[in-house]
């Protein structure tokens, strides 16, 4: 018989066990070794059994076993040293402490998914892994940055593989209690409910679960609770589980909800108020309309005064280059929840242009959440430099008569978080090498430090981890599927052959069936009988769609073909736990996108970390990180007459670099030892520590986005927001006046006939400002090389004219001298845009006029 509900009964502990439930509760457990360690020690099967999750195992562990562990004088050492490092961890001084000058207070992280654990299935792919490697370099950086999400209660969902090859899903439910969340309580220890009254009088409550990440505390909305009706219930049933008002309701409690809930935690905890909020991808866009209904009801400041504070303080991150990726809603249905009571104070039509698509090339019947979130957010980027040359020019329509160079998106590349995803045998290796298990830190070129064979023994450990989960999770589908398990699986897989890893969620743009387009070249790589290639694979698609089920399910049939069976697998599954021995036992990694559909795509850095190299399309973080030495490109064919003969062309190349690149240098020996695959080995793990990490990427946030937002919050937010006042009249009166600006006239006479490098050129330019002034505008002199259609290069330079102090009939006269520092054929243009000390970029406003 079925349960209806599962629960988790917690032991009672005897006094001298009492830390293991502060240990438990703080996921730092996920990325300290010798916590996870303490956890499994007290009963290893049991501990894989459960998930590896330490609220799990102490409800599992029975109470006898524990009564043992008391007295237990070895485990109880091991225990109060695990609780003092946690102390430790939780109170001391870190890197963002030591920051001077003016920075945040308090940072609000906005994400529809959170990925901090397997035990916690609160992610579906990147998105949600990058968001909680965030929130742990976060906290080991000592950054106060609260996140903020929803606790989905059958997550995302569990994957299993048919007798046919299709892709089944399954939805277990989660007991936060049994995970180690804690409820948020108020004064009178009763749970804190937030409320959102929705159109046609419905409501819509949420209790919030604090998970402590690190320092870090996670906020999770949960609409399970007995205030709700049976639908608003299910509004958190699972992750990206519906589409529709299903969805749009999500991102509204995700939002809404989310604001609501950080100010309960703030006045409860007294913790200060944050002075920056980061929006992690559109879903959660409607958290600056909350925030703009607060400051018209509670503060009297106008839409527009309002507007201006909440750009101020929200950084807001796009995550994708393909507009299929963008949540966008029905223009009506927006409109009925904006025009509700759940939008207090907020002129509807005003509201609804923020996210409307009209532009050339939109749809202005449409609502989308990127649009909203780029109109809420003054400091915008995308996750590496390709991805924010693509943003800048997907949403460039925003900005228009901007060139797309200088669209206001600029681009932090994504990092992972190496404590998480560098295997502990290399940890260890590290620290008694190095003396700290800071892998990514140190320079592994010093042969001396670490021998070839001591490395290539510590990788062969990695693989051989591998070869054995694979096979487990080979013998545990099969039995799934109520089969009998074949012998070849005792077989599967050899951690002596060249292994290469594909792992990610499954959209079409991801091909993962590339590597099949010539299945008997594949079959030969495979099957080489002196020089063989093995490939794991993972992955997931979405439950709705079926074109990646599709490839899955050609992938899996291929792989038990008896010719190749053993040498690729399909693992099903896909989650962070495989993931963690997955990316160390791999010799390659494998990322084979269209280009230039990766943002980002950190499965790469995660496998490079622990000594992989990789293999893949210059797309997101490996067009400006491959240097040649740490892997190999795949050539792109884009300018293919067609879909299939690019396929065709880069399959192609895949096979040619496996056959003639990859296989010699990993199967050419000295002594046994691969030493020229480990001389890339020790230059990736070098080279590629220093950048990929989560914790430059987080500091990157914080001096170039977090830091600047707070700075533009405290300017207008002091004296009674005077500053938001003041721009918000200043931008009112320049878009008013905008269409008088113009260039009359340009004087060049002062160039030189024969110009050479060194010499100096004078421009004079009368501007029309109608009823601007010329504190009002820049006036700009770009310059630099052009081509043959005279366009002036991306990389022009600026340079501005000053008031000369002549006025004649409404004409303002601005001029410049400087010297020639650009050789060759040479151009300049004049323009004319804002100028305010608080606008970003001067044309975010979009108002830019040139010379004609």
């Amino acid at each position: 018989m079925k349960a209806i509900r599962t629960f988790t009964v917690r032991p009672v502990l005897a006094d001298a066990l009492a830390p293991l439930d502060r240990l438990a509760s703080n996921w730092r457990w996920s990325w300290s070794r010798a916590t996870h360690a303490l956890f499994a020690s007290m009963d290893p099967d049991l501990w894989r059994e459960i998930g590896e999750n330490p609220a799990r195992m102490l409800g599992a562990l029975g109470q006898r076993r524990l009564d043992e562990l008391s007295h237990d004088e070895d485990f109880l050492a091991r225990l109060r040293a695990e609780d003092a490092r946690l102390t430790a961890y939780l109170e001391g001084d870190r890197w963002y402490q030591s920051l001077e000058g003016q920075k945040p207070q308090r940072i609000a992280y906005f994400s529809p998914e959170f990925g901090v654990d397997g035990s916690l299935p609160q992610y579906s792919g990147g998105l949600g892994i990058l968001a909680g490697d965030h929130l742990k370099s976060a906290s080991d950086l000592g950054v106060p940055l609260t996140g903020v999400g929803l606790f989905y209660h059958a997550g995302y969902f569990r994957q299993s593989i048919g007798d046919d090859g299709w892709q089944r899903e399954s939805y277990p439910l989660l007991d936060p209690y049994g995970l180690g969340l804690t409820l948020l309580r108020d004064e009178a220890d009763a749970p804190v409910e937030i409320v959102l009254d929705l159109p046609g009088d419905r409501r819509l409550a949420a209790r919030v679960w604090i998970a402590d990440i690190g320092r870090v505390p996670l906020l999770l909305l949960d609409s399970e609770t007995p205030s709700n009706t049976e639908d608003m219930r299910r509004v958190t049933d699972r992750l990206y589980g519906g589409g529709g008002e299903h969805r749009l309701l999500q991102e509204l409690l995700l939002g809404v909800g989310g604001v609501r809930a950080l100010r309960a935690w703030c006045r409860l905890t007294r913790h200060p108020t944050p002075d920056v909020y980061h929006t992690n991808e559109g879903h959660a866009g409607f958290q600056g309309l909350e925030r703009m209904s607060e400051l018209i009801t509670h503060d009297g400041l106008s839409f527009d005064e309002a507007l201006a504070q909440v750009r101020a303080s929200t950084v807001f991150t796009t995550h994708t280059p393909v507009p299929a990726g963008i949540d966008r809603f029905p223009r009506d249905l927006i409109e009925a929840y904006l025009r509700s009571r759940l939008f207090e104070g907020l002129d509807t039509a005003r509201a609804l242009a923020l996210g409307l698509e009209e532009y050339p090339g939109g749809d202005p019947g449409v609502f989308n959440m990127a649009v909203l979130g780029l109109h809420l957010g003054q400091h915008a980027n995308g996750v590496s430099v390709l991805h924010g040359q693509v943003s800048r020019r997907m949403f460039g329509a925003l900005w228009p008569g901007v060139d797309e160079n200088e669209v206001p998106i600029t681009s932090i590349t994504n990092g992972v978080h190496a404590p998480t995803w560098v295997h502990p045998a290399l940890k260890a290796l590290s620290e008694r090498v190095f003396g700290d298990a800071h892998v990514p830190t140190h320079d592994w070129r010093d042969a001396e430090a670490v021998s070839d064979e001591e490395l290539w023994g510590i990788r062969r450990e990695m693989k051989t981890e591998l070869v054995g989960e694979a096979r487990r999770r080979l013998v545990a589908a099969v039995e799934g599927n109520g089969n009998v398990v074949p012998a070849w699986i005792e077989d599967a897989l050899d951690p002596e052959v060249l292994t290469i890893g594909f792992a990610r969620r499954v959209p079409t743009y991801k091909r993962l069936t590339l590597m099949l387009r010539d299945p008997e070249r594949l079959t030969r790589i495979l099957t080489d009988p002196e020089r063989p290639v093995q490939i794991v694979i993972g992955g997931k698609s979405h439950p709705a769609d079926d074109s990646g089920k599709i490839l899955i399910q050609q992938l899996v049939r291929f792989s038990r073909d008896p010719k190749v069976r053993g040498r690729i697998v399909f693992l099903p599954d896909y989650d962070i736990t495989l993931a963690k021995t997955l990316y160390p036992g791999c010799d390659v990694w494998l990322n084979n996108p269209l280009r230039p559909l990766e943002a980002c795509g950190t499965s790469g850095m995660k496998a490079a970390l622990n000594g992989a190299l990789n293999l893949s399309i210059r797309d997101g973080w490996w067009d400006e990180w491959f240097d040649g030495e740490n892997g190999w490109a795949i050539p792109t064919a884009d300018t293919a007459s067609s879909d299939e003969e690019r396929d065709d062309a880069e399959a192609s190349a895949l096979y040619d670099l496996i056959e003639h690149q990859l296989v010699p240098k990993f199967y050419e020996r000295e002594g046994g030892v691969p030493r020229e695959w480990l001389r890339m080995v020790r230059h990736t793990m070098t080279d590629l520590g220093k950048k990929a990490t989560s914790d430059r990427m987080v500091r990157e946030y914080v001096e170039r986005l977090y830091v600047p937002a707070a700075e533009h919050d405290a300017a207008l937010r002091g004296d009674a927001y005077a500053g938001a006042r003041e721009l918000a009249a200043y931008v009112g009166r320049v878009r008013g006046a905008w269409s008088e600006v113009r260039v009359d006239s340009v004087d060049g006479s002062g160039i030189p006939q024969q110009a050479q490098a060194g010499d100096t050129f004078e421009v004079r330019a009368g501007v029309r400002l109608g009823r601007l002034t010329a504190d009002d505008v820049e006036v700009e002199l770009a310059y630099g090389r052009t081509d043959e259609d005279d366009d002036i290069a991306d990389d022009h330079s600026l340079h501005p004219l000053s008031p000369t102090g002549e006025t004649t009939d409404g004409v303002t006269t601005f001029g410049c001298t400087l010297p020639l520092d650009v050789t060759g054929t040479f151009g300049y243009t004049v323009r004319v845009v804002p100028r305010h000390p608080q606008l970003v970029s001067p044309v975010e406003l979009g108002l830019v006029t040139y010379a004609s």
